[in-house]
């Protein structure tokens, strides 16, 4: 059933919300101990708001568009009092005051929390190895990585565990796991999705979005999170748009650019899938011709400047003086040193040291500067491609799903992971993973669709095209 099949039973009352969440939690509990996509299951939360559902469906009331339908969220979105970790020791303990809106909004169209799931500690990660709590597994191969950082959601969606989920992508934190656990995957235009709640990594790039089994399920959860939030300064001033109802609308005419940026140096067989995908929305009627981006071969490089300076600079409130971890020492920059070399992790470390670096004095314009120039020519070679093509085509991730451990020792290969889908991230636009068969080896492939900022109803129109491809 889709999302709004499940709700559309719920509000008629021929399902129960309480029936559907014992069901995700029944599931958990048999099969989550392999897999690990939780930090937390939120059982007595989730019974309870299924409940509520109920009552109000009795009562004649409409309690919304998800009503009844089970979500996860990444542990890094603030749940009042259930523990909101960042998969990090020094925030093990710590339970928000308050909700992020992407929960308030879930939770007001009817959803129900389910639980938080695992992330490479802070969302800096590709493959999920990186959390305090251990790893999480690829359901189709529980000897490969589900990706990241946020692996835990793209694994609960995968598995059958919930049917919606939520993660934050920074760079390609949403797409990348998405393409490598076989889900759709949705990174909205920067400010499209409110970030009140979201623990901060990298202001100026991260972007919350849904992950689900099929591209209409995805863009019903855009439309129930997005949308201007006044606590969020950088949220966009307007109305979302309607996406749902555009999904059948077809590709007929849209140009297509297959960028050549976004499959070079990926394995063969992924180059392979995202061909056929090409070929596909050819045969549905789109104009598909090459296209360039030439700036965004530089995205990882200035990507690994911007978000760690960014990181340096939200992570210094971790000090064990406000909350958290804290670890006393003999004086105050004893417990600065103790609370943190004991509550971070040796990527977090490795990210607060290079991004310190680069704002320190002498250095700020030949690093920090530097990389903000080359953000702006990736944004301006971005503008030109769309002066010629409505949409790019590429692939998500180089390979498919990699072995757990096979990139741990060797931190620039794993950087590379995220080489397709930082350049969305640096611009601010819109870009969605959809799979697209398998690679030689049987695992999943994504293909990315991206769109220029606030395109998000045409990115979906394609999305859906090539998912009806494969039917």
């Amino acid at each position: 059933m889709t999302l709004a099949e499940t709700a559309r039973a719920v509000r008629a009352g021929e399902r129960s919300a309480r029936e559907i969440v014992d069901e995700h939690l029944a599931l958990i509990a048999d099969r989550d101990g392999a897999l690990h996509a939780f930090n937390h299951v939120m059982t007595d939360d989730a019974r309870a708001a299924a409940d509520e559902v109920d009552r109000r469906v009795a009562a004649g009331d409409d309690p919304g568009s998800l009503a009844g339908v089970g979500v996860a969220l990444k542990d890094n979105m603030c749940t009042r009092g259930v523990p909101t970790t960042c998969s990090s020791r020094i925030l093990e303990h710590w339970h928000p005051p308050y909700d992020a809106t992407i929960l308030s909004r879930l939770a007001a169209a009817g959803a129900v929390m389910v639980g938080k799931t695992n992330l490479d500690e802070f969302a800096m990660g590709s493959s999920t190895e990186n959390s305090a709590f251990g790893p999480t597994c690829n359901p189709h191969d529980p000897t490969r990585v589900p990706g990241g950082s946020s692996g835990g959601s793209a694994a609960a969606v995968a598995a059958g565990f919930v049917p919606a989920a939520f993660g934050s992508d920074t760079g390609g934190s949403i797409r990348q796991p998405a393409a490598l656990c076989g889900v759709v995957g949705v990174k909205p235009t920067y400010g499209r999705v409110s970030r009140y709640g979201l623990v901060a990594f990298a202001s100026s790039l991260d972007q919350i979005g849904p992950f689900a089994a099929s591209v209409e399920d995805a863009a019903l959860l855009f439309e129930v999170v997005a949308g201007h939030d006044p606590l969020d300064s950088t949220s966009v001033p307007e109305p979302a748009p309607s996406v749902v109802d555009g999904l059948g609308d077809g590709v007929e005419g849209l140009r297509v650019g297959l960028t050549k940026e976004f499959v070079e140096g990926a394995d063969a067989d992924v180059v392979a899938r995202v061909e056929e995908a090409a070929r596909a929305l050819e045969k549905a009627g789109a104009i598909v011709s090459e296209a360039s981006v030439p700036a965004a071969v530089y995205g990882l490089s200035a990507y690994y400047l911007i978000a760690p300076a960014e990181a340096s600079s939200n992570l210094a409130r971790y000090d064990g003086v406000r909350y958290g971890l804290r670890v006393d020492g003999d004086d105050i920059t004893d417990m600065y040193t103790a609370t943190r070399a004991a509550g971070f992790g040796a990527e977090v470390k490795r990210r607060i040291m290079l991004g310190t670096y680069a704002l320190s004095a002498g250095y700020y314009d030949a690093y920090y500067g530097q990389a903000q120039r080359v953000r702006t020519l990736i944004i301006r070679d971005f503008e030109a491609a769309y002066a010629d093509h409505d949409l790019l085509l590429g692939a998500t991730s180089p390979t498919t799903a990699f072995e757990i451990g096979a990139k741990t020792e060797n931190p620039l290969t794993m950087y590379l992971s995220d080489v397709f889908t930082i350049p969305s991230n640096l611009a601010g636009h819109p870009a969605i993973s959809v799979p697209y068969g398998t690679g030689d080896d049987g695992l999943p492939v994504g293909v990315q669709v991206l769109a220029p900022a606030l395109a998000e109803p045409l990115m979906f129109r394609a999305a859906a095209a090539l998912e009806r491809s494969l039917s």
